[in-house]
């Protein structure tokens, strides 16, 4: 077999058969087989497409690369939930223990964060104490135990995967619905999850613009995951603005307290219930998303959800009292507000550019070496279609750092104000099951 007779059948719009495709993984992480031909491939499959059976088999091949996961001796079926990215994405904290308090296990292997703020890891390092550097052993037992952990993610999980998301990113190749949909789906199917929950948004502030290409997208996520043996749903949701009111780590962490006390915003309550019935759902917890709902509510408002977060901070390290006193989570020095040139309506804010203006703060990191300050951030005061009176707060500046006149001009410069009447971006888009 050799890799120009593969590149030349792809790029002819031809299907490659699954010895292909290993043939092309296991070269490639081996390094047996060069730059140049892969690149070539990945261009072809950026112009002819995969077939569902190849997207599933390039996954297969990939999450084979490297280690996998054995979740086997954790009770119960193991559901993992995934998003797709956005600013102000706190639902993992808010889900994770909310769908735990019924029972249902959330072995959660996390990463930490690389753009506008930091990823759960990060965001729970905010809690003095709680640390993800835990055996494997003691993770499943940790699971069987309170039905809810997080580990960091292993270092040879899916090879394959980061040598080709390296050339990718550097070939122009990295928006291709069939490698994006592998990526995410082998990493997820590797980490060892029974079931599948994924979060695809959709809007100026995610990684899909177009509501028909994030359909696309799930879609074919939802295809492979089903065709590998994993039960597999989609969410499709807005992240035409940030979801929430906090962007920043430790105000995101305040901000999943107050979701898991019930007094949370209405978009991240209303995307946890939703995400969180279909996981309950999954895990055979429940006869349907209406039921499963109606218990994620109950524990909601009886405080099982809360105290469950409270077991598992206190479970990895964490200091537990915060869940009662927020104020011992890191604060920052100076909290500025940002105040309204104009009374209207917001008819826009552009999550991007507040998740970046975030990021300047300290927030995120702008590169692998990237400090983060767990403290900053902002704090949201309207939302699309909130009236505003000139002189009115539109937001709060968490920083460690006076100088923020360039801040408050990206700031100005990513909030739109109108006089016209102005439509709520839709939450919740569709469900895709098959």
């Amino acid at each position: 077999m050799r890799m120009y007779d593969i590149i030349e059948k792809k790029r002819d719009g031809k299907e490659l058969t699954n010895e292909e495709i290993q043939f092309f993984i296991n070269g490639y992480t081996a390094e047996e087989i060069p730059d140049y031909q892969v690149s070539a491939l990945l261009m072809a499959i950026f112009f002819q497409g995969m077939t569902a059976k190849e997207r599933a088999d390039l996954t297969k091949a990939m999450v084979e690369s490297g280690d996998q996961i054995d979740l086997s001796a954790i009770d119960g079926v193991k559901v993992d939930k995934h998003s797709t990215g956005g600013v102000g994405d706190t639902t993992t904290l808010v889900l994770a223990p909310l769908v735990a308090s019924l029972g249902v296990p959330v072995a959660k292997m996390s990463g930490k964060g690389l753009g506008h703020t930091g990823g759960t890891i990060d965001k729970l390092e905010s809690v003095p104490g709680f640390h993800v550097e835990i055996t494997n052993d003691a993770f499943v037992r940790l699971v069987n135990e309170n039905k809810v952990a997080v580990i960091g993610q292993s270092g040879n999980l899916t090879p394959a995967d980061k040598k080709l998301y390296s050339l990718r990113d550097v070939t122009a190749t990295v928006n291709s619905i069939p490698l994006i949909a592998s990526s995410i789906m082998s990493k997820k199917i590797a980490a060892g999850a029974d079931a599948i929950v994924l979060d695809v948004k959709t809007g100026e502030g995610a990684f899909m613009k177009v509501l028909e290409d994030s359909k696309e997208l799930a879609k074919a996520m939802v295809s492979i995951g089903n065709q590998v043996g994993r039960k597999t749903v989609a969410i499709i949701s807005d992240m035409n603005q940030p979801l929430g009111f906090a962007i920043g780590n430790a105000l995101e962490v305040k901000e999943a307290i107050e979701t898991l006390r019930g007094k949370g915003p209405r978009d991240l309550t209303e995307l946890c219930l939703t995400l969180g019935s279909q996981m309950v759902v999954l895990a055979g917890m429940a006869t349907d998303v209406d039921d499963a709902r109606a218990k994620l509510m109950e524990n909601l408002e009886n405080g099982k959800a809360l105290e469950q977060f409270k077991v598992f901070l206190k479970a990895q390290g964490g200091d537990s009292s915060v869940v009662d006193d927020p104020t011992l989570l890191p604060e920052a020095a100076y909290k500025v507000e940002l105040p309204a040139k104009s009374t209207g309506t917001v008819e826009a804010m552009f999550a991007n550019e507040l998740g970046t203006a975030a990021m300047q703060l300290g927030a995120g990191r702008a590169t692998k070496d990237s400090m983060i300050d767990l403290a900053v951030g902002l704090v949201l005061h309207k939302k699309i279609g909130d009236k505003v009176s000139e002189g009115e707060s539109l937001l709060t500046i968490h920083a460690n750092n006076e100088d923020l006149e360039q801040i408050k001009a990206k700031l100005y410069d990513s909030i739109t104000i109108s006089t016209k009447s102005v439509t709520v971006p839709t939450l919740i888009y569709d469900t895709i099951t098959e």
